[in-house]
């Protein structure tokens, strides 16, 4: 993670992803019982972004790689920053919101926001295979809310679910804007430090006293949640984005599980018969983005 290109190991990424993925789901899970816990949803991003500072500053301080800190890029950290703060509390919003699973499923729709934003923000030409993927997609959401087959979500909840899927497309434009000059250690730290203090402003109107359990959920959520960043980073050190994508949807077996395991619910058939639809469309966007970015660089 010190911004150097290492050579692709594929089967080591996917591994580190599949980690990523359990870390996410587990965080996710934690924010769900902390918000039951009466913990304010602010404080919650606090302290997930509190916890990330202290634990990635530590190992860039042990590691000595404080030089790759350096930016000209302010701005642009800044940027990101306000709005992966934004992005992060519309995710956490659709788990406080939603049952584990079905807020995971939505999560599923950040390949088809990014095409949608390809296309409105950067003209680019989106052809049958990504039109019709974005199409099931959708349909598969429809299907995983639909009431009268046991789905039963609220309208917040959904809403909420897809502006998190827009916002975290819109994200990783930004963070692959920055890849190009700033190494991970930066882009993680640079978010951390711009939104850990201005999160902390609304501590006198939120924080609250809280049983040693809540606050053990609490750090374990901030732990889990730093753990993720750093696990999805390194991922992308030895394996691209396009390749290691399907890895991402085994967080919905983890979400499944904690769903039955701490909140004792499963979820319903219209999630079983949605899901494949949502998964299935965001691999061949994956794999259309692959075709073409393959065809680019040939060209």
């Amino acid at each position: 993670m010190d911004g150097s290109v290492a050579a692709p190991r594929p089967i080591l990424a996917l591994v580190i992803r599949f980690f990523a993925a359990g870390s996410l789901a587990t965080m996710a899970m934690l924010v769900k019982l902390a918000g039951s816990r009466g913990v304010a949803l602010p404080e919650l991003l606090f302290w997930r972004q509190a916890v990330t500072l202290v634990v990635l500053g530590s190992a860039i301080a042990l590691t000595g790689r404080l030089a790759t800190l350096r930016t000209e890029r302010l701005g642009a950290h800044a940027r990101r920053a306000f709005l992966g703060v934004t992005s992060m509390a519309f995710v956490y919003g659709a788990v406080l919101l939603l049952p584990l699973a079905e807020a995971t499923v939505l999560g599923f729709t950040t390949p088809l926001f990014a095409v949608l934003i390809a296309l409105i923000w950067f003209r680019e030409r989106i052809g049958i295979y990504r039109w019709t993927a974005v199409g099931l997609g959708f349909l598969g959401v429809g299907i995983v809310m639909l009431p009268d087959l046991g789905g039963g979500v609220s309208v917040e909840g959904l809403a909420v679910g897809l502006i998190a899927g827009a916002f975290v497309a819109l994200i990783s434009f930004l963070i692959q804007d920055l890849n190009r000059s700033e190494s991970p250690w930066s882009i993680v730290f640079w978010f951390v430090a711009f939104t850990t203090p201005a999160l902390a402003l609304f501590l006198p109107f939120v924080g609250a006293a809280h049983d040693p359990t809540t606050w053990g959920i609490v750090i374990a959520m901030g732990l889990a949640g730093a753990v993720a960043q750093l696990f999805l980073t390194w991922s992308l050190r030895f394996g691209s984005a396009a390749t290691i994508i399907v890895i991402d949807y085994t967080s919905l077996v983890w979400a499944v599980f904690y769903g039955e395991a701490v909140f004792g619910r499963l979820p319903p058939a219209t999630l079983w018969l949605g899901a494949p639809l949502i998964i299935g469309a965001g691999l061949v966007v994956a794999w259309r983005e692959h075709r073409l970015g393959r065809r680019n660089r040939a060209g």
